[in-house]
């Protein structure tokens, strides 16, 4: 009876031991998190860095020559375009002018006179009253007077501008800058250090540089878009946004050698005269939108042993497949893939130090922090 037992007990150890070393014996799969990937529209932007430039901006200098009466203005004021500004003593041009109104009355009068004669020589000269030789000269006298009046006249209006000139005037609307005289001053003519200078800022322009390269990029997608302009976005020195944005007008038409850039300008609208000349500011381009775009979260991507981006994919099977991806920029939590990934792929993101290459996994959906879809700059 023992050895009957015994027996028993072996057979049914052996037999358990098989079941455990039975390749039939399924394993459970490793669980890894996946996002599938779909197109969206993506607006690529770039940062730039560049400084403000006036729209439109004057010297205010002397026309004529004299000693300054009177300031007319108050520094730092908005002046309008053919504002006094400045007020030089006209005592001498005044003069001027007088003489040259008397001497324009001299020979107007001459005129009258010579001219009635020649008429009356015309006359004269038919009855052989005088003759043809004096009346020929009374004529040519006239017409040397005629000539003489208009001469005159040109005098006068010369003498009247520069009396004008003795009253400086604001050439365009704008905020007026520091008086570099004072009243007592003397002022020439021919002078270049300007008395004041006037700046326009309702708008502003931003001169931005970027590489001729990165140009040729801008270039295509501004095609892309069908639009002439580019909206531009500043960020001011303090780290605030302006909250105005701006257009790009143009583009230099030569390339620096020395640098390889190339300057951008950027028009922007100024009604509350934030932006003044010579600020330094950040600008964010939007040089155009890819209309079906492949995002793919951050954490998907990691790098080979040579720096090479990889993602891994969970196919049809349910099976690892590693490819190797090209990035293009960053957009909040995402990148921009150039290529490697397509709209319907499920990219691992949880438990990739899990998994290897051809291992069959059990996916689950994972829903991750909404991302944007506005690029934050090349990768």
């Amino acid at each position: 009876m023992p050895l009957r037992i015994l027996c028993i007990l072996t057979l049914i150890g052996l037999s358990g031991c098989h079941d455990a070393n039975s390749p039939d014996k399924k394993t459970a799969l490793v669980q890894v998190g996946v996002v599938t990937l779909k197109s969206q529209p993506f607006t690529y932007t770039s940062d730039l860095t560049g400084r403000t430039t006036a729209t439109l901006t004057s010297s205010v200098l002397p026309q004529v020559g004299g000693i300054i009466q009177r300031r007319l203005f108050k520094e730092g004021d908005e002046v309008k375009a053919g504002q006094p500004l400045y007020q030089i003593d006209p005592s001498s041009f005044k003069a001027t002018y007088d003489q040259a109104a008397a001497t324009l009355q001299s020979a107007k009068a001459l005129v009258i006179a010579d001219c009635q004669q020649a008429r009356r020589y015309s006359i004269l000269v038919k009855e052989q009253g005088v003759s043809q030789q004096n009346a020929d000269n009374a004529t040519a006298t006239c017409g040397e007077d005629r000539a003489s009046v208009a001469e005159k006249a040109a005098a006068l209006e010369s003498a009247k501008i520069n009396l004008g000139w003795t009253r400086i005037t604001a050439p365009i609307s704008g905020r007026i800058g520091i008086s570099t005289v004072t009243p007592g001053a003397l002022v020439t003519a021919d002078q270049t250090t300007a008395l004041t200078t006037i700046t326009a800022l309702d708008s502003m322009y931003v001169d931005l540089t970027r590489s001729s390269v990165d140009l040729l990029q801008l270039r295509k997608r501004a095609l892309a878009t069908n639009s002439s302009t580019l909206d531009v976005t500043l960020t001011l020195e303090d780290g605030s946004v302006y909250p105005e944005k701006g257009k790009l007008e143009l583009t230099e038409v030569s390339v620096d050698e020395a640098t390889g850039s190339v300057t951008l300008r950027a028009l922007f609208p100024n009604g509350q005269h934030i932006l003044l000349p010579g600020m330094f500011v950040h600008a964010s381009v939007d040089e155009g939108v890819i209309e079906n775009a492949i995002l793919a979260p951050q954490q998907a991507i990691t790098r080979d042993p040579k720096g090479n981006a990889t993602a891994m994919v969970v196919d049809a099977n349910n099976k690892v497949v590693v490819r190797n991806v090209i990035t293009s920029a960053t957009s909040g939590e995402d990148y921009l893939i150039v290529s490697g990934l397509q709209a319907g792929d499920r990219v691992i993101v949880e438990g990739t130090t899990k998994v290897s290459a051809g291992e069959v996994v059990k996916p689950v959906e994972t829903r991750l922090s909404a991302t944007s879809s506005t690029t934050q700059g090349a990768a």
